[in-house]
């Protein structure tokens, strides 16, 4: 936990709060906090700052916090996803939090199992901690705003331009020469301050027909050289080369 992340409207007037549970265990036994010590806090969705930590118990931390004017920009990402395997989705939530998407869209493909859309993994009550728990590895306060789809043509023609307003749009081919850097950064040119998306299809691939509807719509094929990954592990990686290329 690199910064302790606060509920809306928990913190008081005085900017005094008294942590107990995992979050005071954590700077209790974790972080081994001593009064006068400073620790970094953050409001959900709001600013992030410096607490001062006044006295330490053995289950409650008292802190007195000086938070920022404004709150951190959002990340400059969006992400459009084919539903994977619940358990992969299960690891992917606290690392796409972590490294930065503003929107995480979750939408069916044909290589996608139906069944997967039942899955408790695609409950708030699931994912929402392991969104604050890549937040917290990372430092922000962005929580992603998720949405799910199950009808991809509806969703490329009628409800993403609403959703995401990137100027520059990528899908993962593993058969493109273009690499994702590249793409990012010619397609910002002269619109050094747009947003990306990024989509990345389920395990075998998007097919011919979805690729066709993406195209369409404005997406530029990027790859990542000869090698197939998993739909997981090409993600991340993606995300990481996009976010390099905006920095």
């Amino acid at each position: 936990m690199n910064i302790v992340l606060l509920e809306p409207g928990e913190l008081g007037a005085d900017r005094h709060l008294r942590l107990a549970g995992p979050r005071a265990a954590h700077l209790v036994n974790v972080l081994d906090v001593k009064p006068g010590q400073t620790v970094r806090v953050g409001v959900l969705e709001g600013p992030r700052g410096l607490a001062t930590v006044e006295s330490v118990g053995a289950t409650s931390v008292l802190l007195r916090c000086d938070l920022e004017a404004e709150p951190p920009a959002r990340p400059r990402v969006d992400l459009l996803l084919a539903l994977p395997r619940p358990k992969v989705m299960r690891r992917l939530w606290a690392q796409l939090a972590a490294l930065g998407v503003s929107r995480i869209v979750l939408t069916n493909a044909a290589r996608v199992e139906r069944p997967y859309f039942d899955t408790h993994v695609l409950a708030p009550e699931c994912y929402t901690p392991l969104l604050i728990e890549g937040l917290q590895q990372a430092r922000d306060t962005r929580l992603p705003q998720v949405s799910i789809h199950r009808q991809f043509k509806v969703l490329v023609e009628d409800e993403l331009d609403a959703m995401s307003d990137a100027v520059v749009r990528l899908v993962a081919d593993p058969g493109a020469d273009a690499r994702a850097g590249e793409a990012v950064r010619s397609g910002l040119e002269g619109n050094s301050g747009a947003r990306v998306l990024l989509a990345v299809g389920p395990e075998g691939g998007w097919n011919a027909f979805e690729l066709r509807l993406l195209d369409a719509h404005g997406f530029r094929h990027i790859g990542m050289g000869p090698r197939t990954l998993r739909t997981d592990t090409a993600c991340l990686a993606l995300l990481a080369l996009v976010h390099d290329a905006l920095a």
